[in-house]
């Protein structure tokens, strides 16, 4: 049975995808206990699927776009005792699956991510940083490698299905909570922090997120059709 089961939503990332795979192995050559690796293609049109079954991958085919839908597809194959979610267009530390064991093995922590840096930088991308570090630093949520004991995965019914989107920060909400319940916390693993890719940035422009993500953003806070225009426009687009 894998100690650890990773988890890979992806959309057409046959383009990236080899790129974390290479990682993921890595990762794994340093790693005492085994690793599962789950991708969750999510009605790919591309080899997506093809290149994770060359790559020895589990490949579970979910076809609604929704991406929390596609976490808990890929979560349903999961056997190992602890559970990782990682976007296909990252790439992970090869001390990743090493660091996570040693954080869930202490009885105090319930989970926690590793965070992340850059794949670039430019002044935007380090204006963006500035304006959501505050918030990670406060809450102790964070991104790049999102881990968890699976008994707490199942236990919190995974990921809310009904979101189009925020869906990853009303988890770890869910188990910053779950922890606080019985006096454990969630821990971030800067010293194993995840590449992540700067597509979005490249797509969208490097101010986008004052230009369009938090202009939009607020709005989505309380009108359901701005979440759902939001989500389409930047998390649900063909373009890869």
């Amino acid at each position: 049975m894998p100690r650890c089961s990773l988890v890979i939503p992806a959309y057409n990332e046959a383009r990236l995808l080899p790129r974390l795979l290479d990682s993921v192995d890595a990762a794994r050559s340093r790693y005492k206990g085994s690793v599962q690796v789950i991708v969750a293609d999510n009605a790919s049109t591309d080899k997506t699927a093809a290149i994770a079954a060359a790559r020895g991958c589990e490949v579970a085919r979910v076809e609604k776009r929704r991406i929390a839908v596609v976490r808990n597809g890929g979560a349903r194959l999961a056997r190992g005792d602890n559970i990782c979610f990682t976007d296909a267009d990252s790439s992970i530390h090869p001390e990743t699956f090493n660091a996570i064991e040693e954080a869930l093995a202490r009885p105090d922590v319930v989970g926690g991510a590793t965070g992340v840096f850059p794949e670039r930088w430019s002044v935007g991308i380090v204006a963006t940083r500035m304006v959501m570090m505050p918030v990670v630093w406060l809450t102790g949520m964070d991104t790049g490698v999102v881990f968890c004991r699976r008994v707490e995965f199942e236990a919190l019914g995974g990921y809310d299905e009904e979101r189009e989107l925020a869906e990853d920060v009303a988890f770890m909400w869910a188990l910053k909570r779950l922890g606080a319940r019985r006096g454990q916390k969630l821990v971030r693993l800067t010293h194993v922090k995840a590449m992540a890719s700067m597509r979005k940035f490249d797509r969208h422009g490097d101010w986008h997120y004052f230009t369009t993500v938090i202009p939009q953003g607020v709005p989505a806070m309380f009108r359901r059709s701005a979440r759902t225009k939001l989500a389409q426009r930047y998390w649900y687009t063909d373009d890869r």
